[in-house]
């Protein structure tokens, strides 16, 4: 059986992902495995859907029916989203 991830890079995260997500453009459900495989964050699909409609989620793209979320700005956001590093529990950082 062929193993679909490569080998971890240091400093990478694009190296540990599967082809089928190393698109420019992801759908909803390949973004969701996408944030959970790069970032650690899961969310669901629904959730992705539940923001398209209401904001807050990352930006996207919808040439059709299907929405499509450009990697890029996925992860301009996702990493807005997780805030500065801490040193404790009680410190605010950025």
């Amino acid at each position: 059986m062929a193993n679909e991830f490569s080998p971890a890079m240091p400093a990478s995260g694009e190296a540990c992902l599967p082809p089928r997500l190393r698109k420019p453009n992801l759908n909803g459900a390949e973004l969701s495995e996408y944030l959970s495989l790069k970032f650690g964050w899961k969310v669901a699909p629904a959730t992705l859907a539940k923001w398209r409609s209401v904001g807050g989620g990352p930006p996207f793209y919808k040439p059709s029916c299907t929405p499509l979320y450009p990697t890029q700005t996925a992860d301009e956001w996702a990493l807005a989203r997780l805030g500065g590093l801490k040193k404790s529990t009680s410190d605010k950082g950025d």
